[in-house]
Parts: structure tokens; C-alpha cells; sequence
């Protein structure tokens, strides 16, 4: 088995790897999405925006993943607690 290296937008090659697989599914990228993210030191926009930069222009379904992964980190997120409930 050889090991993947990347760098510090994707640091195992995860990503990189994902774009030459044939067929690849929109399931199996965000599989993988997930397994980088976990590994991603870092901030994950500026990653993000790198990875879309070097692979966007492909028309892949990773390309859609990491679009959606970007969409959903400018999203603000919800507060917890007695502000989110409606009140009467």
C-alpha cells in the first residue's frame, strides 16, 4: 500500500486521489470530504477555496461537494439554548 501525501490544504491526498477515480459517486466524495475534513488542520474555508481553485474547473462530482462544503460554512449557525425557542 503506498502512502498519500498532500499538502496543507490536503494533507493526505484524499482530495487529489478522489478526482482520478473514475465513476466516482456524489456519495463517495462526500465520504471522502468527510475523512479530510476530520484530518484538515486548519482553517476550512481558506482550504476550501484552495481545493476549488486547483480542481474546480473539472466537471466532477467532487467539484459539487466541495461547492457544498464551502455554502455550508458561510451559513451562520444556529444558537442554542432559550434564544432559539419561539417565543409567545
Amino acid at each position: 500500500m503506498r502512502s498519500l501525501k498532500g499538502d496543507a490544504m490536503d494533507p493526505k491526498g484524499l482530495i487529489a486521489e478522489a478526482y482520478k477515480i473514475e465513476g466516482i459517486t456524489p456519495s463517495e466524495c462526500r465520504s471522502i470530504f468527510l475523512d479530510w475534513a476530520l484530518n484538515l488542520e486548519g482553517e476550512t474555508t481558506a482550504a476550501l477555496n484552495v481545493l476549488l481553485e486547483r480542481h474546480g474547473a473539472r466537471d466532477h462530482p467532487m467539484t459539487q461537494v466541495l461547492r457544498d462544503g464551502l455554502a455550508s460554512t458561510a451559513r451562520p449557525r444556529r444558537r442554542g439554548g432559550w434564544r432559539s425557542r419561539e417565543r409567545p
